[in-house]
């Protein structure tokens, strides 16, 4: 029998959606080191991801609360697709803590991490013809997740000047009648910054003369330890209409879990009435959900981890963003031109002119992987060529080491 043609075929499209993914290229520079060869244990500062030291260990009303779910045998079973009723009150109840109006349980979504948030408001805002709005340097699943959604993609500018402020002419000069949205993400990954309760009034004063939704990010919500204070764009809600992201995942230090929420943000209903909150409803029913056993720690976990627990979270992490920026002084090649604020992330310029054989901040850390097993996050993957992403969340030994390494990288490359 003669061989036929196959009717399936490999799906382009998501290889390249995959391509710039935070895992995929990870995984490709962790592919560069052979500890055995540079006698020097892997240090991972490439992603945000700090449970693995000591210091950086979720409170033990965090632990209790997951083993008392489990062992309770109530929630063995399947949830409703936009979560259960006691987890979904506890998210609103946390997020209506400072904002100027009260939200509801209808108005939260659980969704499995900020990953699975984002995939979700992208196919719900995603038509023919339409774009939305990025930050450059931005969080590479967002325009991963528009690729697969052929949602059109285009970039605004953080201002690294002024303490990568959005660039406000810039965002204006993108829109056009196409436009459904604008992303935000505060405090910044990748970038370290925390928003001025006015600039992101500005901010949200443009999405409403613009007729757009603001996606509030606000993955590292409370992790500020600068001279902002973390301010959410929900408290803008009735200029226009906001969209928050939030997880479990950072603030408590537990990224495994999966856990984070969709809610709906806005006093004035807008996205009730132009359906985007039965969209994302409806969207949920057709994927996964958190475990159920975690959905019903939330509440024990937001009602009870003690405040002693995120002050000394923020505590550790300024001490490592002030000992990252200080010690970086140190390395003519390299420049941080704003000390990070918030999150766990600073973004680091390269002065390729300077090296004698790195091409680029790609090639930068491949080189860094093989010769020092050190791992950071080349910045084209956030939009800026010639950049890295560092995460300075980690113990002030293997922070000093590490910056000892990439000193020591830098003076080898450099040009004599």
């Amino acid at each position: 029998m003669e061989k036929q043609e196959w009717g399936f075929k490999e799906n382009h499209e998501l290889h390249a959606a995959a391509a710039i993914t935070v895992r995929n290229i990870l995984q490709a520079i962790i592919g560069n080191i052979d500890e055995t060869r540079t006698g020097k244990p892997m240090i991972h500062l490439g992603h945000g991801d700090p449970s693995v030291y000591p210091c950086f260990q979720t409170s033990t009303v965090v632990e209790d609360a997951l083993v008392e779910a489990i062992r309770s045998s109530k929630y063995n079973c399947y949830a409703p697709g936009v979560g259960i009723i006691p987890a979904r009150r506890a998210v609103a109840e946390h997020l209506s803590r400072d904002l100027p109006y009260k939200l509801t349980t209808d108005d939260i979504f659980l969704t499995v991490g900020a990953n699975h948030a984002i995939e979700v408001l992208v196919k719900v805002l995603a038509r023919p013809g339409a774009n939305i709005l990025f930050p450059r340097p931005n969080y590479s699943l967002y325009e991963a997740q528009s690729r697969c959604n052929l949602l059109e993609v285009r970039h605004f500018d953080l201002i690294a000047e002024k303490g990568w402020e959005v660039d406000i002419h810039g965002v204006k000069a993108l829109a056009d009648d196409n436009t459904v949205a604008i992303v935000l993400i505060n405090p910044g990954n990748p970038c370290g910054n925390v928003f001025t309760f006015e600039h992101m009034q500005k901010i949200a004063e443009i999405a409403r003369q613009l007729g757009i939704l603001v996606i509030a990010d606000e993955v590292y919500a409370y992790q500020v330890f600068g001279e902002n204070p973390f301010i959410p764009m929900g408290v803008f809600g009735d200029i226009a209409p906001v969209v928050t992201l939030g997880t479990l995942s950072k603030r408590w230090i537990v990224p495994g879990w999966r856990f984070g929420w969709i809610a709906i943000t806005d006093p004035t209903g807008i996205l009730h009435k132009t359906g985007i909150s039965s969209s994302i409803k409806s969207c949920l029913e057709l994927t996964a959900d958190p475990p159920t056993v975690i959905q019903a720690a939330v509440p024990h976990i937001m009602e009870n981890t003690p405040e002693s627990f995120f002050l000394n979270i923020n505590k550790l992490l300024k001490e490592a963003a002030d000992l990252f920026y200080e010690r970086l002084k140190e390395i003519p090649l390299l420049e941080c031109p704003h000390k990070p604020e918030g999150s766990m992330f600073a973004m680091v310029k390269i002065n390729i002119s300077a090296f004698d054989d790195v091409v680029d901040d790609t090639d930068f850390c491949m080189k860094l992987a093989k010769e020092e097993s050190m791992i950071l996050f080349p910045g084209y993957a956030v939009g800026l060529k010639n950049w890295v992403r560092v995460s300075f969340a980690s113990e002030p030994k293997v922070l000093e080491d590490a910056i000892g390494r990439i000193k020591a990288f830098c003076l080898r490359h450099a040009k004599q």
